[in-house]
């Protein structure tokens, strides 16, 4: 969550997408109105002395005149405050030059082009908190808590979030490599992607069977509230018994939207938020629902892909008792960032955390995540690791490719004899049988062009709502509920 301004009008959430520029949306003034006030800082104890000053201005000078090599003035001091936010420790407070605000600004108002990630800086490395529905990480197999170590061969270590994101983007159809590693990995791996127009649409929705209506938001932008409400009253009109809101892989949004689109679901007069500054002053963002509460039964679903806003309606419905969550347990993002335009007078901005957000409850949910009412994990092969591609895999070779192709096809039903990553004689018969069945050249090696047939296959079984185990939980919850 963050506000923007010097007078804390407005809540902003950040959206950090790999695949464009820092994107942020901001949500309508009023909702906060008279809620929030502008957190006036306390009396600090150690101001900044005109010694201090004068270090710095040395340091400099220093800088400018002795090192080794010419330095810009803009290098220096953008490194300067840089440095000052680093010393926090903490991945949502940054600084944005100039043309990164900008860049920033404009991602929010038209579609953008990348791999479709949003990521995080996580104990100093660029991490994935989700991949977006239909991007090109999504595709590849990316998935929330993957490490980015590098980018076309070249190391992230010592960047900005920032600057790292501004070497992951980049127009559509180019070709770019990411050095990742995932956990419960020894080895990192190498996935090649071609970035790609980052789709808008943020509400999908179908009546499944049993009347029960399934309405899956990808993030909270702009016009996903509308949408919402829409794709609800559609599936209400025709008979709709149940509901199913998803927010897997869900980065969040804008705290407005998602709060009008928890409206109906929560008592008029009941918190769906709260907010903590720095002295423990708590204030409400109170439902102002007028209808009365839905009286159909809703099931949420999360994953550790579940971020900000999302963990916001998840949170409410779970506290509220209106909803019962489904899956595993959500990302943690539980802080609020105001945004500094106006103060720097450049272009540039500071986004700082000044404040937490909390349940209803009270639970600070930050770094824990909000946990599902019902944990089910899904199929193996939902979390199997993508292929290297420029490998070559081999009769008798061992390791976790050979390990991710053995889970991939023992879920197109080929008869493997083992998934432990040992490239068996069997193994080897039932890669043939593959080739075979797919009219792939048929031999004793595994190379790209079947790599890329087997992950297709996969993803498609990834796609396929009778392989959801998560969403087959669901519905029988709310089955359940509408026969009891």
């Amino acid at each position: 969550m963050v506000f923007r301004g010097r007078t804390v009008i407005a809540f902003i959430v950040l959206a950090i997408f790999a695949s464009s520029v820092v994107t942020m949306t901001v949500m309508n003034p009023g909702i906060l109105e008279g809620r929030i006030s502008s957190g006036q800082a306390g009396e600090v104890g150690n101001e900044l002395t005109d010694k201090d000053l004068e270090k710095v201005a040395t340091t400099y000078d220093l800088i400018r005149t002795k090192y080794l090599e010419e330095v810009s003035h803009d290098q220096i001091v953008d490194g300067a405050i840089n440095g000052m936010l680093a010393s926090l420790n903490d991945p949502y407070s940054v600084y944005m030059t100039a043309a990164e605000a900008k860049q920033f600004d404009e991602s929010i108002s038209s579609s953008f082009e990348g791999i479709g990630a949003e990521v995080s800086m996580q104990n100093g490395r660029v991490t994935i908190v989700s991949p977006i529905k239909e991007s090109p990480a999504e595709k590849a197999g990316l998935r929330a808590q993957d490490v980015i170590l590098s980018v076309d061969g070249e190391k992230l270590d010592g960047l900005t979030l920032n600057e790292a994101v501004a070497k992951i983007r980049g127009p559509k159809g180019s070709e770019v490599k990411l050095e990742i590693l995932r956990e419960g990995s020894s080895e990192p791996m190498v996935v090649t992607l071609v970035r790609d127009t980052i789709p808008l649409e943020t509400v999908y929705s179908e009546m499944l069977e049993g009347n029960i209506g399934k309405i899956e938001i990808t993030q909270f932008s702009y016009e996903t509230n509308k949408r919402f409400f829409e794709e609800l009253q559609l599936l209400e009109s025709q008979g709709m018994e149940g509901l199913v809101i998803d927010v897997r892989n869900n980065p969040g949004g804008l705290l407005d939207r998602v709060v009008d689109i928890v409206q109906p679901f929560i008592e008029k007069g009941q918190p769906i938020v709260l907010t903590e500054d720095r002295s423990g002053k708590r204030e409400s963002l109170l439902s102002r629902n007028e209808n009365g509460v839905k009286n159909y039964p809703i099931a949420v679903l999360i994953n550790e892909g579940s971020a900000s806003a999302s963990e916001i309606l998840a949170g409410a419905l779970k506290e509220s008792g209106n909803g019962y969550l489904v899956g595993a347990t959500t990302f943690g993002k539980g802080t609020v960032q105001v945004m500094f335009e106006e103060e720097l007078g450049d272009g540039s901005n500071i986004k700082m955390t000044t404040y937490k957000w909390l349940t209803p409850d009270g639970n600070w949910i930050n770094e824990t995540g909000v946990e599902p009412d019902l944990e089910v994990k899904q199929p193996e092969f939902f979390m199997v690791k993508p292929l290297d591609k420029e490998a070559v895999l081999t009769f008798d070779m061992a390791g976790e490719d050979v390990r991710s192709m053995q889970i991939m096809l023992q879920a197109l039903g080929y008869p493997v004899d083992r998934t432990d990553g040992y490239f068996s004689a069997q193994t080897l018969d039932v890669v043939k049988a593959f080739q075979q069945d797919n009219e792939l050249p048929v031999s004793d090696e595994v190379e790209e062009q079947m790599m890329i047939s087997l992950e297709a296959k996969i993803v498609e079984e990834i796609r396929d709502p009778a392989n959801d185990q998560q969403l087959t939980e669901a519905v029988n919850y709310i089955l359940q509920q509408i026969n009891n």
